[in-house]
C-alpha cells in the first residue's frame, strides 16, 4: 500500500513539474500519467474498493495540483520583478543632432563606421557609397544607426 501512495505523490510532483517548469515538453505529463496509472492499477489489483478510492484520490490530486500550479501567485514566484533599464550602447540620437559632421572610418556601402566628435558610430549612407576618410553630415537616425550624407567640398 505504501508504494501506491508513493506513486500518487510522484504523479503529483511530475504534474506540477510539467505545468510550472517544463510546459510543452510533455515528459512530466507522461511520467505523471504512468505514476497515476500504475497506482490505479495496483489499487484495483488489491480490490475494487481500493481501486475506486485510488482513482478518486488521483483525480482530485491532479485537479488540486493543476489549480495550484496555474494560479497567478505561483507564477509570480518565478517572474522577474525588476525592470531592466540599461542598454548595450547609448542611442546616438541622444548624443548627436542633425547637422553634426564627422569622417567615415570605413566604406559606407551603404552601412559602415563613422567618427563624429571623437566617437565611433554605425552609420548608413543616404548616398550609394561613401569611401573612407570622407567628410559626412548627420541627417537622421534609425534605431542605433546614424544616417549620413556626403559633404560636398
Amino acid at each position: 500500500m505504501g508504494y501506491i501512495i508513493l506513486l500518487l505523490i510522484f504523479g503529483v510532483l511530475f504534474l506540477i513539474a510539467e505545468l510550472v517548469l517544463l510546459p510543452g515538453v510533455s515528459i512530466g505529463a507522461l511520467l505523471s500519467i504512468v505514476c497515476y496509472g500504475s497506482a490505479i492499477y495496483l489499487g484495483f489489483d488489491h480490490s475494487t474498493t481500493v481501486g475506486i478510492v485510488i482513482l478518486v484520490v488521483a483525480i482530485l490530486s491532479a485537479i488540486a495540483a493543476s489549480i495550484f500550479s496555474l494560479r497567478a501567485k505561483t507564477w509570480q514566484r518565478f517572474a522577474l520583478k525588476k525592470e531592466i533599464q540599461s542598454q548595450s550602447m547609448p542611442s546616438p540620437d541622444k548624443e548627436l543632432k542633425a547637422g553634426d559632421r564627422g569622417v567615415t572610418v570605413s566604406r559606407l556601402s551603404p552601412m559602415g563606421k563613422v567618427e563624429i566628435a571623437g566617437r565611433m558610430y554605425e552609420a548608413k549612407s543616404v548616398d550609394a557609397y561613401i569611401d573612407p576618410k570622407q567628410a559626412v553630415e548627420v541627417v537622421g537616425f534609425e534605431n542605433f544607426s546614424v544616417i549620413v550624407k556626403k559633404v560636398n567640398q
